[in-house]
């Protein structure tokens, strides 16, 4: 834990930092939620061992607290849980290693733990962010979860509390940085504007799958910003190299 701790800068575990107190709101809420609803104290403690995926678990719960069956609670979250494929092909590189590893990281496999490895462009930080992200969630939901499931009842409307807000705000605020890029900007509203469009009309659940349509609008680098792109790296290197042959210069002639 602490190889790391170093390997990652201070920003970074900021913001890991304030995603973990975030989910730890919200994974109280869900605990206090399921067992106030009637729930006894093992479903949600399961569910958030088993699943670990918090917008999957709230709408089986949902499902289940609203009269629905086990089967349709359980589709609900595997239509919501079907959001994390392409996330899978996008950070299986972090996932080498041995069989046990590689299911232990998928396990591991979060809106936030993909989003964390996405922004590192180093191999070596985007397994340590996805490492560390994905454990320090495991534990912080799961003992967040059992806590607000013993609480029961006592907080009352955890909506009227504003717990529902934080999960969504950390996350977009994450996102924020990202649209700095035209292309992401562009995939983002398109899948933004397919999404709300299309809540009203399909079930809890597709409106996240139908936002992915946005990807096909990103389209991929100019040629003209490629070639800038490569001229702006020589450009910086022949400056270091430069200042080198300057100072060995200065360095003969003393």
């Amino acid at each position: 834990m602490r190889s790391l701790l170093r390997t990652l800068e201070r920003a970074t575990l900021r913001d890991v930092a304030l995603v973990c107190l975030a989910d730890a709101l919200v994974g109280a809420s869900f605990g206090a939620i399921s067992v106030s609803g009637g729930l006894p104290l093992w479903v949600p403690v399961a569910l958030s061992v088993l699943v670990f995926a918090g917008g999957s678990q709230f709408a089986a719960v949902g499902v289940v607290l609203s009269g629905g069956g086990a089967l349709a609670a359980v589709a609900t979250g595997l239509v919501l849980n079907a959001r994390l494929l392409p996330f899978g092909f996008t950070v299986a590189d972090v996932l080498d290693g041995p069989w046990w590893r590689r299911l232990l990281g998928a396990q591991l496999l979060t809106d936030e733990t993909a989003a964390f490895a996405l922004q590192q462009n180093e191999p070596r930080r985007r397994r340590a962010v996805y490492w560390l992200c994905g454990i320090a969630l495991f534990v912080v939901w799961n003992v967040s979860v059992l806590l607000g499931a013993l609480a029961g009842g006592l907080l009352g409307d955890t909506d009227a509390l504003g717990l529902d807000a934080a999960f969504p705000a950390v996350l977009l605020a994450l996102v924020l940085p990202s649209l700095v890029d035209r292309r992401i900007r562009t995939a983002a509203l398109v899948g933004a504007v397919v999404a709300v469009a299309a809540t009203p009309f399909v079930p809890a659940g597709l409106p996240v799958l139908l936002a992915l349509v946005g990807l096909l609008f990103a389209g991929r680098p100019a040629a003209g910003e490629a070639a800038r792109s490569a001229a702006d790296e020589q450009n910086v290197e022949n400056a270091v190299g430069g200042e080198s042959a300057v100072k060995s210069e200065k360095e003969t002639v003393r």
